[in-house]
């Protein structure tokens, strides 16, 4: 402050006398004043958090910082501008990334994609789906760095046929499939709800240019021209139903069991979790599975094996089944009930 002080006194016009010649302000006084641009912020976030020499916090503070920036549509879209992609991608397989490290990369990453088809296919290009899924294993990533695994892949796969379709190609159903059955229930939600919105986006509705592009879950979501012009020329790139519906059918070639055997069993049969697997129902994951369910049989017209209508009737049976305990309106829960 006394640098401008001093700055604004050099350079005021006198009241008498030859006009001074004026002297250039500091440019550091500029950005002290107004702040740095949004996309230097990005660059300079992204060049503490890649260097392994800085200390751990410090480059946590930098991706903290760097994930702030990229809620800002624009600033996410900047990524591919500024050439950041590639290394903020490349954190995830680092020797030198620790799993808090790793943990945040994913956060970054997944606020970046969120409903901006732009930055899904300008990140899609470094074909991150196998790093990605490797965060998931548990044996290797915490149930915090797995939970914002499914953050960063839910931001990928959403309304983007082209990413889910390049999950046959690296085992991405069965490594979702083994969520189902993670320590942490967190991770067992997300794994579902991504299924389901995956078969939600196109089923019984036609997405066409004219009308406003959304996300089931965030009809309000505004479309930004730059960032949503593939949904607009293209709207069949957005439409994930149908390769999801094909994947809830695969039979897996180790157990010859289908993902959908997979879901009806975590909602009949749940594997235990918690630390120590204390626990057995989470009422949350039972109603995301419901609705999973729901949109599978009601809305996108999916049939159920004789051996998968057997279970569900059991479950369903109870006398304190009702609509309330799931989530469903009755009328939902009627459908649902008449398709098994």
């Amino acid at each position: 402050m006394q640098s401008l002080l001093r700055w604004s006194v050099e350079n005021s016009t006198p009241n008498q006398g030859d006009t001074p010649q004026r002297k250039d302000i500091d440019p550091g006084i500029i950005d002290h004043i107004l702040g740095k641009p949004d996309a230097q912020l990005m660059k300079e976030s992204l060049e503490v958090a890649v260097d392994p020499s800085n200390d751990e916090n410090v480059r946590l503070t930098a991706l903290d910082d760097l994930e702030m920036l990229v809620e800002n549509i624009d600033n996410a879209n900047d990524l591919k501008k500024l050439n950041m992609w590639e290394p903020l991608h490349g954190l995830l397989s680092a020797d030198n990334t620790t799993d808090p490290l790793k943990m945040q990369t994913l956060w970054v990453i997944g606020t970046a994609l969120q409903n901006n088809p732009a930055a899904q296919l300008a990140y899609l290009n470094l074909d991150p789906l196998p790093a990605i899924l490797s965060t998931l294993t548990p044996s290797s990533n915490s149930a915090k760095t797995r939970s914002k695994a499914m953050y960063a892949l839910s931001g990928l796969l959403k309304h983007n046929a082209q990413a889910v379709r390049q999950l046959n190609t690296t085992a991405g159903w069965h490594t979702i499939r083994g969520a189902l059955e993670d320590s942490d229930i967190a991770v067992r939600r997300k794994a579902v709800f991504l299924l389901n919105s995956l078969l939600m986006p196109t089923c019984g509705e036609t997405v066409n240019a004219s009308a406003q592009i959304h996300t089931p879950h965030s009809a309000n979501a505004p479309v930004y021209p730059n960032s949503h012009a593939s949904m607009v020329s293209d709207p069949e790139s957005v439409s994930t139903t149908t390769a999801t519906m094909e994947a809830l059918r695969w039979e897996s070639r180790t157990d010859s069991s289908s993902l959908m055997d997979a879901l009806v069993s975590a909602l009949v049969d749940p594997v235990p979790f918690g630390p120590d697997g204390e626990c057995e129902k989470d009422t949350e994951f039972q109603e995301n599975l419901v609705r999973l369910l729901h949109t599978f049989s009601v809305q996108c017209n999916g049939k159920f094996s004789d051996t998968q209508r057997h279970a569900l009737r059991g479950f369903f049976s109870g006398a304190e089944a009702t609509s309330d305990e799931f989530g469903l309106s009755r009328e939902e829960f009627e459908a649902l009930k008449n398709a098994i």
